[in-house]
């Protein structure tokens, strides 16, 4: 994926009514090339750049874009990731072995693309996240073999 001119990237933090700092400017650029990171991997991949940004403050600002719309949240086992990918209704399918995260786009395109069966005390049903669970093909050799291993 190509990454976005910093110039953009700052006039989209901007347009979010948000002041285009250094840590959120480089997250949304990292996150803009690398979808699917866990604030860590952020933190992580920002740090040469940006070496005085605590873990504390890339926290801070994954959850001040999302909150914002820039970011979109997938929570998946064992810590939340972050995409840029937040104007459609797709979905993800998530190895089970590596924990890799792809994007997999909705059939219907419309959300919510699901409803669930029956009644509920909420009528007004705004979204259905799918996360499908899948063995990917670097993996699947390995996951035969400690299945077949165990059986």
């Amino acid at each position: 994926m190509q990454r976005m001119q910093e110039a953009d990237l700052t006039d989209q933090v901007r347009r979010a009514g948000m002041r285009a700092t250094p840590g959120r400017v480089a997250a949304l650029d990292f996150l803009t090339a690398n979808p699917h990171c866990t604030a860590a991997e952020v933190h992580a991949g920002i740090a040469e750049q940006l070496p005085s940004l605590s873990m504390q403050s890339v926290h801070n600002v994954v959850n001040d874009l999302t909150e914002k719309g820039l970011l979109r949240r997938v929570d998946a086992p064992g810590a939340a990731r972050y995409e840029t990918r937040t104007d459609d209704n797709h979905h993800h399918i998530r190895c089970v072995v590596c924990h890799r995260i792809e994007d997999v786009d909705c059939v219907t395109g419309d959300a919510p693309c699901l409803s669930p069966v029956g009644t509920s005390g909420m009528p007004v049903l705004l979204s259905a996240d799918v996360t499908f669970q899948a063995v990917c093909t670097e993996c699947v050799g390995a996951w035969e073999a400690s299945r077949a291993s165990t059986a």
